[in-house]
C-alpha cells in the first residue's frame, strides 16, 4: 500500500479544513440545520423542564386552569420536537450530500486534469476508496460530527442558563457535569480510537483492492495458482478490520459510562444543592423538581458526541488520504470549491484518468499558443516508460498530423501501449521531445492536449448507462443520430440493429453483456465522435476474427469507415491523423509509416511495401501470420 503522508492537523494545513473548504457548504443551510437541531433538543428539555413543573404542581391540587396552559405545552413541545428533528434531517443530510457531491466531482475534474505519473503507486482499489468511501467519510462530519458539537454547545449553555436562574449553583454543577461528558469523555474517545481508526482505514483500502483485484479477473487468478493466495489477504484484512472496529469499542463504553456518571452526577448535585435551598426559601418545591429534572434531557445532547469526537478523527484521516490525492496529481492549477464548467444541457461527464479522452470545454486564451508552429504531433528521439522505471522505448522518431496514418507493431510487451500513452500525455516523456503544434505536451495543461488528441486504450471503461451515454464520454454534444453513425461506422450496424431501444439500450457494467470484439469498436466508435484531430487506437483487432479485424484496421489507417457518416463526422474524418498499435501486419499496405518496434528500439520503419522489400524479420512475419489465418480457416 502506497504511504499517505498527512500534513500536520492545525491552521490551514489541516487535511480536513482544507477538504471541509472543498465541500463548498452552504452557511445559510449550516445554520438553519443548527437552529433547528437546537429547537429539536431544545423542545426535548422544554417538554422535560414543564412536565416536571406539571407533575410537581398537579400534585398540590391546585384548580385545573392553572395546569392548563402546561399542558398545552407538553403537548406543543412533544409534537415539536419530532418536527424539528425531521426537519433537521431532511436539511442537514441534504447539505452533507451536495457537499460530498461536489467534492467527488471536483476530485474527478482534478484527476482527469492532473498529472498521470502520480497515480502509478496507487492501486486501483485504493483510489477506489479514496474517491468513494473516503469522501464519503469527509462529508459524513457535517451530520455526525460538526452539528452534533454545534446544537450541543448552543443546548448546554442554554440550559445552563435556565437551571442557574432558578439556582446558581445547580447551574455550575450542570455545566461542570456537561463538561465532563462533553468535552473530557470526546477527547477521550478520540485519543483512545486514533490508532484504531489508523488500522481500520488501511484495513478497508487493502480490502477493496484485494475485492477488486479478484472480481476484475478470477479466471486468470484461478489458471495461475494466485486465487487462493488473494483470498487469504482478503480474510486477513477483513480479520484486521474486525479487530480495528472491536479496539474502537472500548474507548466508546469508556465515554459511554463517563456520560452516565456526569447524568447521575448532575441530578444527584441539584438534590444536594437544591434541598437545602428549599429549606431556607430561597426555592419552591415545584422549582426544586424542575432543577433537578431537566437536566437529564440536557445531557441527550451530550450523548452523541464520544461519536462526533471519533467521526472527526475518521474523517480528518479520510480528508487527509483524499487531499493527499488532489495534491498528488496538482499540475500546477489551483483546486477551487466551484463545478467545473461542463454544460448540463449536454450532459457531458468528467472522464477517469486513462480511459477515452476527448474534448474538454474551452480553457484560457493562452491556448492561442498551441496553434503557432509545425502542426501535427511530433516526437523527437523521444524515450517513453512509466515514471520512477526505467524507459521501454528510445530513440522514437514520429510525426502524426491530421490526414497521415502510423502503424506501430512489434512484439507483446515491447512498450507500445506506453508509446501511446506518452502520445496522449498521459505519462511524462523519459526524454527527448514530444511538441503539438509546435509547443512541448509538458508545458500544456492536460485538457489542452485532449481537446486535440484522442485515445482509445485497450483496457477504456464501459460504463453501466446507455450505448448512447457511453459515446457521450468523449463528446457530450453527440446526438442520436451522430451516435448510430459513429457506431455504423465502427462495424457495429447490425449489432445496434439488434439492440431492443438502439442508442438508448443499457449495457451492463463494464460491458459485461457485449463480447470482446462488439467492446473494442464500441470504444472506437467512442473516439470517433470526439472532435479531436489526432486518434490513438490501442490493439483494435483484439477478440475479431482475421477477416473482420484486418477490414477494420485497414478502414482505421485509411480513414474509410463502413456506413453513412453525418456531415460533421464525416468533415472530422477526412482530416483525422491516426496512429494504430496492432499485432497485425497484413492490413498495413493503407498507413503512410509503418514503424516495428523491438527490444525498446525502433528497429525499422518505412511503407508496409518497404519493410516487405528490404526488412527480412517483417518479411517473415507476415509470412507466419498468413500462414496461421490459413490454417485458422
Amino acid at each position: 500500500m502506497t504511504a499517505t503522508t498527512t500534513r500536520p492537523r492545525t491552521g490551514r494545513d489541516d487535511p480536513l479544513r482544507r477538504a471541509l473548504a472543498l465541500l463548498a457548504l452552504s452557511p445559510r443551510t449550516l445554520a438553519l440545520s443548527v437552529l433547528l437541531g437546537v429547537l429539536a433538543l431544545g423542545s426535548a428539555v422544554a417538554l422535560a423542564a414543564v412536565s416536571a413543573w406539571l407533575i410537581a404542581r398537579a400534585s398540590q391540587m391546585p384548580p385545573v386552569l392553572q395546569l392548563s396552559i402546561a399542558t398545552v405545552a407538553v403537548r406543543a413541545f412533544g409534537i415539536g420536537r419530532g418536527v424539528f428533528r425531521y426537519a433537521e434531517r431532511l436539511t442537514s443530510h441534504d447539505l452533507a450530500l451536495r457537499g460530498m457531491a461536489h467534492l467527488r466531482e471536483t476530485l474527478y475534474a482534478q484527476l482527469a486534469a492532473g498529472r498521470t505519473e502520480s497515480l502509478v503507486g496507487l492501486r486501483r482499489g485504493d483510489l477506489l476508496a479514496r474517491v468513494g468511501a473516503d469522501v464519503d467519510a469527509v462529508g459524513d462530519v457535517v451530520v455526525r460530527g460538526l452539528l452534533p458539537a454545534a446544537v450541543a454547545a448552543v443546548l448546554g449553555l442554554g440550559t445552563v442558563l435556565a437551571i442557574g436562574a432558578f439556582l446558581p449553583a445547580a447551574g455550575f454543577s450542570l455545566a461542570v457535569c456537561l463538561v465532563v461528558a462533553g468535552v473530557v469523555a470526546p477527547l477521550l474517545a478520540a485519543r483512545a480510537a486514533r490508532r484504531s481508526e489508523e488500522l481500520a482505514a488501511e484495513s478497508r483500502a487493502d480490502m477493496t483492492a484485494t475485492a477488486l483485484t479478484v472480481l476484475d479477473d478470477p479466471g486468470q487468478l484461478t489458471v495461475s495458482g494466485q486465487l487462493a493466495g488473494q483470498l487469504d489477504l482478503l480474510r486477513d484484512a477483513d480479520r484486521r478490520l474486525a479487530a480495528a472496529t472491536d479496539t474502537g469499542a472500548r474507548p466508546a463504553a469508556v465515554s459511554a459510562a463517563l456520560g452516565t456518571l456526569a447524568v447521575g452526577g448532575a441530578v444527584v448535585a441539584a438534590l444536594v444543592l437544591g434541598i437545602p435551598a428549599v429549606g431556607r426559601g430561597a426555592l419552591t418545591p415545584v422549582e426544586l423538581a424542575v432543577v433537578v429534572l431537566t437536566p437529564l434531557a440536557a445531557f441527550e445532547a451530550t450523548s452523541l458526541l464520544p461519536a462526533a469526537a471519533v467521526q472527526v478523527l475518521r474523517s480528518r484521516l479520510a480528508a487527509a488520504r483524499v487531499m493527499a490525492l488532489l495534491d498528488s496529481v496538482d499540475d500546477g492549477t489551483t483546486v477551487r470549491a466551484v463545478r467545473p464548467a461542463f454544460p448540463r444541457d449536454t450532459e457531458e461527464a468528467v472522464r477517469p484518468a486513462g480511459d477515452t479522452l476527448a474534448h474538454v470545454p474551452d480553457v484560457t486564451a493562452d491556448d492561442g499558443a498551441a496553434s503557432a508552429g509545425p502542426h501535427g504531433l511530433v516526437a523527437r528521439d523521444l524515450a517513453c516508460g512509466w515514471p520512477g522505471r526505467p524507459a521501454v522505448v528510445s530513440g522514437l522518431d514520429l510525426t502524426v498530423r491530421p490526414g497521415r496514418s502510423v502503424a506501430v507493431v512489434g512484439p507483446s510487451g515491447t512498450g507500445k501501449t506506453t508509446v501511446l500513452l506518452t502520445l496522449a500525455g498521459l505519462l511524462p516523456p523519459h526524454d527527448g521531445s514530444l511538441t503539438l503544434d509546435g509547443v512541448p505536451t509538458a508545458s500544456l495543461r492536460s485538457e489542452q492536449v485532449a481537446r486535440s488528441v484522442v485515445l482509445t486504450a485497450e483496457d477504456a471503461h464501459v460504463f453501466e448507462t446507455t450505448v448512447l451515454e457511453n459515446l457521450r464520454v468523449a463528446n457530450g454534444a453527440t446526438t442520436a443520430d451522430e451516435a448510430r453513425a459513429a457506431l455504423r461506422r465502427a462495424g457495429l450496424g447490425a449489432w445496434l440493429d439488434a439492440l431492443p431501444e438502439g442508442v438508448q439500450t443499457v449495457l451492463g457494467p463494464d460491458a459485461l453483456t457485449v463480447s470482446g470484439g462488439e467492446r473494442r469498436r464500441l470504444l472506437l466508435a467512442r473516439a470517433l465522435v470526439s472532435p479531436a484531430e489526432i486518434l490513438l487506437v490501442d490493439e483494435p483487432a483484439e477478440h475479431l476474427d482475421t477477416e473482420t479485424a484486418d477490414a477494420l484496421v485497414r478502414d482505421l489507417l485509411s480513414g474509410s469507415f463502413r456506413g453513412e457518416p453525418t456531415a460533421r463526422t464525416a468533415a472530422a474524418e477526412s482530416s483525422r491523423g491516426v496512429v494504430v498499435v496492432t499485432h497485425r501486419l497484413t492490413p498495413l499496405d493503407t498507413a503512410d509509416e509503418v514503424i516495428v518496434i523491438t527490444d525498446g528500439m525502433v528497429r525499422a520503419r518505412g511503407t508496409h511495401a518497404e519493410l516487405l522489400h528490404r526488412d527480412s524479420g517483417y518479411r517473415d512475419s507476415l509470412w507466419r501470420e498468413n500462414q496461421g489465418s490459413a490454417a485458422s480457416s
